[in-house]
């Protein structure tokens, strides 16, 4: 049995994230006063108790989504249930080269802090958007984004499944792209409730921000291979870690590669670790008969344990 662990990206928060690992595992909790200690305010608060307004901001999102992430895989480790291999969605792939060992958290979560504050300033708000392309093939989506443009941005940011496709750009760009979609037969292609258009050469300007922090942190050797977004390859070496993370911030997450890299690199079993359950329900389009078990809570690290003791 060899398990992938999958980490969530933006979009998966929710108010009470953590907050069960955090009463039950000691390494948990050290995890979120370790992020409430590195960011100077009470991180493990906003993730708890909400508002939910202020956790849906980038810069404070994907801070608390990676605590939550890795407090959960930390509980993980409690129970004797770690990866062989890992990888994560867009801010997931932070968590990923955490657990790994190629990053320390206290770095990692102020470095995403930063990230989403890059991020954030990078296009005004209301000028840019996202959009879900349901139901058309990844070459007609491409195609669709080039009659759109109209000399704006609107271009390809995730390929979560082979029919689940999200594009980012302007927004007048975007909605068009949206209204051609569904004119050649695309399925319930939605805008997407985000701050910001990720994953497009929009973000260029947080990407040179981001160098700069990421100069000034150390990076290890993984001690696990983690599968990057920007090409489906794998991270074995400390030189990797911080070229690719940059060009991640610009570039579309081909998170259909990312899996069938890990089924490639002999992944018998996934667990989605950390909040949602969203990398878990494309899973089972991306590698046929894979099932993932997602982890958000401590009944959740029960029912991963029973199912790869298992085999399922």
């Amino acid at each position: 049995m060899t398990i992938a662990f999958l980490f969530p990206g933006q979009g998966s928060q929710a108010v009470g994230m953590g907050k069960a690992f955090y009463e039950t595992s000691p390494g948990a909790k050290a995890i979120f006063e370790e992020a409430n200690a590195a960011l100077g305010f009470d991180l493990a608060r906003l993730a708890f108790e909400g508002p939910d307004g202020q956790l849906a901001m980038t810069a404070n999102t994907q801070p608390a989504v990676l605590t939550a992430s890795v407090a959960a895989a930390t509980a993980c480790a409690e129970r004797g249930l770690r990866p062989a291999l890992t990888a994560g969605h867009s801010l997931g792939e932070y968590a990923a080269l955490v657990v790994a060992g190629a990053l320390r958290f206290a770095d990692a979560v102020r470095i995403v802090r930063k990230r989403g504050e890059f991020m954030q300033d990078a296009v005004p708000v209301g000028t840019g958007a996202m959009a879900a392309i349901m139901g058309i093939e990844l070459a007609t989506v491409e195609q669709v984004c080039a009659e759109a443009a109209q000399g704006e941005v609107v271009e390809v940011a995730n390929v979560n499944s082979s029919l689940q496709i999200v594009i980012a750009g302007h927004r007048a760009a975007v909605e068009r792209a949206v209204g051609l979609a569904t004119a050649r037969g695309g399925k319930m292609s939605v805008m997407l409730p985000v701050s910001a258009p990720f994953h497009c050469s929009l973000m260029a300007p947080a990407g040179v921000k981001l160098a700069r922090e990421l100069d000034a942190i150390p990076v290890a050797d993984p001690t696990i291979p983690v599968v990057r977004n920007v090409d489906g390859g794998v991270t074995r070496r400390a030189q990797d870690v911080r070229p690719y993370l940059l060009k991640q911030v610009a570039s579309p997450v081909r998170w259909t590669d990312c899996v069938q890299r890990l089924a490639g690199e002999g992944a018998t079993a996934y667990v989605e670790v950390g909040p949602g359950r969203v990398l878990s329900g494309l899973l089972r389009r991306i590698v046929n008969g894979a099932r993932g078990q997602s982890v958000e809570d401590p009944a959740g690290v029960d029912r991963a344990l029973a199912a790869v003791a298992g085999g399922s």
